[in-house]
């Protein structure tokens, strides 16, 4: 039985992409890899036609024109055949035992229903094996059961579902009605918000499942690449702000709401603290109408959002609040090496 659709954006991804490949062919003829060349320059298109010609039965290619990280997700939900959907990115892997495990309960868990949403961990991966990490969710889900939010504890600051830890239900994604949009970095971010409202049975599994590459050079996620995009950080903390009532979800199902609020108000952090990195006057405006934005969008949930303490001490005003903001994302960055 087919459990899980991957789908691996690639752009000018020959160098490495094998890697992740063949993580995820240790799945066998449980799953399909949805590989998308997104309009690469370089050898991408033929080595996934490569890869698609030896293992017809669970690879599939699709080459469009560059549409970003985001259209091919798009794509990836447009070809999936699975019951569930997950993303991973041509630089990074799985690994293959926790794979096996994951596949095993899922297998399970579909004699009984399914599941929306499954939770694993996720290993940060460095070329100095100092900075390995590991991001583990013990804290906040029960081990292997199957439960509701109301079940679950209260996340930490600086913990958040991410593109690495979820394996989302495939329909549950395709009923959120997400369209990530075309050359807009971090919409990753996006993807695993919206759904968030229609899950109702989530499991968490102790498998360090995914492993994410950081320290590559030239990647989304790196300090100055982060800075110089600050406005597609922007874009995505809007979009995820405006697309909820959270008050309305808090009062139908209070820890779900608690949980989306405190990620939403941390993508906010994030766009500020980037944006103020510049250190320049336009983006201190780029900042402020930001939250001009989210005022006129929900002025009640932007109102608490901005005095709640991490938002207030990053968005404090002139160089002490930007100072302080460097200072948080500093110590947050000795804690965990996330680019």
């Amino acid at each position: 039985m087919k459990l899980i659709s991957f789908t691996v954006p690639c752009y000018n991804s020959a160098e490495y992409m094998h890697i992740c490949l063949d993580s995820l062919l240790t799945g066998g003829d449980r799953i399909e890899i949805i590989i998308i060349d997104d309009g690469s320059s370089d050898n991408t298109g033929v080595i996934a036609d490569t890869y698609a010609a030896k293992y017809p039965d669970i690879i599939k290619v699709v080459h469009q024109e560059n549409g970003g990280h985001g259209e091919g997700i798009n794509q990836g939900l447009r070809h999936a055949t699975c019951p569930y959907f997950k993303v991973v990115d041509s630089d990074d892997w799985v690994n293959a035992v926790a794979l096996q495990h994951v596949l095993n309960r899922l297998e399970a868990l579909e004699k009984e229903g399914g599941v929306d949403l499954m939770v694993c961990n996720y290993v940060y991966e460095h070329d100095d094996r100092s900075l390995l990490s590991t991001i583990r969710y013990g804290n906040v889900f029960p081990e292997n059961k199957v439960i509701g939010w109301e079940d679950t504890r209260t996340f930490a600051p600086n913990q958040y579902l991410t593109l690495h830890s979820a394996i989302y239900r495939t329909d549950i994604v395709r009923q959120s009605g997400i369209v990530l949009p075309k050359h807009i970095f971090y919409e990753d971010n996006l993807f695993v918000y919206a759904p968030l409202p229609l899950t109702k049975k989530i499991i968490y599994m102790n498998e360090d499942l995914y492993r994410y590459l950081i320290g590559r050079e030239g990647q989304s996620v790196s300090e100055q690449v982060m800075m110089k995009r600050c406005t597609h950080q922007i874009e995505i903390a809007q979009r995820i702000f405006d697309l909820y009532d959270l008050e309305v979800i808090r009062k139908e199902n209070p820890k779900l709401g608690r949980y989306m609020y405190h990620e939403a108000s941390f993508m906010l952090v994030i766009a500020a603290v980037f944006t103020r990195l510049n250190r320049t006057v336009e983006a201190e405006e780029q900042v402020r109408a930001m939250w001009e934005h989210c005022r006129q969008s929900h002025p009640v949930m932007a109102k608490k959002m901005r005095r709640n303490f991490l938002n207030f001490g990053v968005n404090l005003p002139g160089s002490f609040g930007r100072s302080l903001g460097l200072a948080g994302y500093r110590f947050a960055h000795k804690i965990v090496q996330f680019n």
